[in-house]
């Protein structure tokens, strides 16, 4: 099991601990997105080098392959993956959802076809929940159904309801310690988000995560919907805010009062040549970047930038070189993980909102 505790606050920002049997979690943090077992292009000992208190896993794609059974005989996810830390896993119900048509949802659990073997599969709240206790997660997620956005009402009011419905099942059928978060939807309607709140509180959870965002809906109705939930969430439990996002979102997000977030944006950027800096994006394949010395960002303390040049790795790019790939992402995720740090401190010493204003002058002025 987990245990939480906010210890300091700015506004509505506030930094704490996750207590883990594996280790402990200081929030706000970012989840490094390792969903196949693998963080792209990272090893598990970079992982650790990066400090990453916590990485995510995916319940569909390692259900789909290699299977939790091995994985489990193996010695779980942990063992498996040489990760000691603590690993949060999705029940997979985004991914499902991301499937279109190859997919049929119903009261009982989402049927679809393996992109491995063409096989016919059944997920269920209570197959999520066991492949996740197989896996040996220590943070569990409900399974939910996720409606594209825009939806009308009805149509949220229907997703939420049956997310809670699967919820309850998902609790029931928990058989050992491994902590639950209860999925809150929605959609970008206050109301709706209130509504679904208060079913999964009637339940109980360890955490809560607000699901259904960044799929569709403009940044200024996400920022809202955010703005408006988190104050409503439970405050002696940990909120999370799924699948979010770039550097602005974290800051809003984080300035709202979540806690936990993931998002693939830092990595799959990484390997398109897309790296961050503390004045923006670059994109090392510009042509400037050439014959450019200077390290991706001269404020910046990693690896990366302590040894190698925006002329190295652009020429990594153009040569394909997978060493290219791993040094981008290893510099993103450095730069995502400290921009986690400095909000904490920031916290800590009560001056949240002008590290934000500070921290976004610079980053969206550019070059």
């Amino acid at each position: 099991m987990i245990s939480f505790q906010v210890t300091h606050q700015s506004g509505q920002a506030r930094t704490g601990v996750i207590s883990t049997p594996r280790g402990d979690i200081p929030t706000p943090i970012y989840m490094p997105v390792g969903t196949m077992a693998s963080v792209k292009t990272m090893s598990s000992q970079d992982l650790v080098q990066l400090d990453a208190k916590i990485i995510l896993g995916n319940t569909y794609h390692l259900h789909v392959r290699p299977g939790e059974e091995l994985i489990q005989k193996l010695g779980g996810l942990h063992k498996f993956m040489g990760w000691e830390r603590p690993m949060l896993t999705d029940s997979g119900g985004f991914q499902v959802y991301s499937l279109g048509d190859r997919m049929k949802v119903t009261e009982e659990g989402v049927a679809f076809q393996s992109y491995v073997d063409g096989s016919k599969r059944m997920l269920t709240p209570e197959k999520a929940v066991a492949i996740q206790e197989a896996l040996g997660s220590d943070i569990m997620m409900c399974l939910d159904e996720l409606p594209s956005l825009p939806a009308s009402d009805a149509r949220l009011v229907e997703s939420l309801e049956r997310t809670t419905r699967w919820a309850l099942r998902c609790k029931q059928s928990r058989t050992g310690d491994n902590a639950l978060f209860g999925i809150i939807q929605g959609g970008c309607n206050p109301g709706l988000r209130q509504t679904s709140l208060g079913q999964l509180l009637d339940i109980g959870f360890d955490g809560y995560a607000l699901g259904g965002l960044s799929v569709g809906e403009p940044p200024e109705e996400m920022y809202a919907t955010v703005q408006a939930a988190a104050p409503l969430l439970p405050p002696e439990k940990p909120r999370y805010l799924m699948g979010v996002g770039e550097p602005q979102d974290l800051l809003t997000a984080v300035g709202a009062g979540m806690d936990m977030f993931d998002c693939i944006i830092p990595t799959r950027k990484a390997r398109h040549g897309t790296l961050y800096t503390r004045r923006g994006q670059i994109s090392i394949r510009q042509n400037k970047f050439r014959e450019d010395p200077a390290p991706p960002d001269p404020q910046c303390g990693c690896f990366v930038c302590q040894h190698y040049s925006r002329a190295y790795l652009r020429h990594l790019a153009f040569a394909h070189e997978i060493t290219g790939l791993r040094l981008n992402t290893y510099h993103n995720l450095y730069f995502y993980l400290r921009l986690m740090d400095q909000m904490r401190q920031a916290i800590r010493e009560d001056r949240f909102e002008s590290f934000s204003k500070e921290f976004l002058a610079q980053y969206q002025a550019g070059e």
